[in-house]
């Protein structure tokens, strides 16, 4: 089995977003495949993927502190400025996190289900103020079978 589905999510405000049952809702298809691999990839250079905590939403606020503390908006005085500025201030250091998130993830299917560890979440990761609407590409590959039993 093969199948792939866009997902278009809605602009979020800057910062780190769960999206797991957004994800799961958009490709019907998963409860079918026994065995496989979900893709997700996100079509943007100023956003990005990761898949971590899904329980405390303080996870998310650290990953957005942290994050600006290694990529910060304004380079040091001492430091060359940001060149590329054409679309704002939070542009360039957005090219950057996202780059260094990740524009995809890999996640293994069994039984219908993904098989992600008891607190992990997919995140959409955006790093822009207003950074607009997100489309994801979501494919899956896998033997179809949806359950995984044998049918012995």
């Amino acid at each position: 089995m093969w199948v792939q589905h866009d997902l278009t999510l809605d602009p979020v405000p800057r910062g780190f977003h769960l999206i797991t049952d957004k994800v799961l809702r958009a490709i019907p298809e998963l409860s079918e495949c026994r065995m496989g691999l979900l893709h997700i990839f996100i079509c943007h250079t100023s956003a990005s993927l990761t898949l971590n905590e899904n329980a405390d939403p303080d996870v998310r606020a650290d990953f957005e502190t942290a994050m600006n503390h290694v990529v910060p908006e304004s380079l040091a005085p001492q430091s060359p400025a940001y060149r590329h500025t054409l679309e704002g201030p939070d542009d360039m250091p957005a090219h950057v996190k996202a780059s260094m998130m990740g524009f995809s993830l890999s996640i293994p299917i069994a039984a219908g289900r993904p098989q992600t560890g008891t607190w992990q979440g997919i995140y959409l990761c955006e790093h822009r103020n207003h950074g607009g609407p997100r489309r994801l590409v979501l494919t899956l590959q896998g033997e179809s079978g949806g359950s995984g039993e044998s049918g012995e």
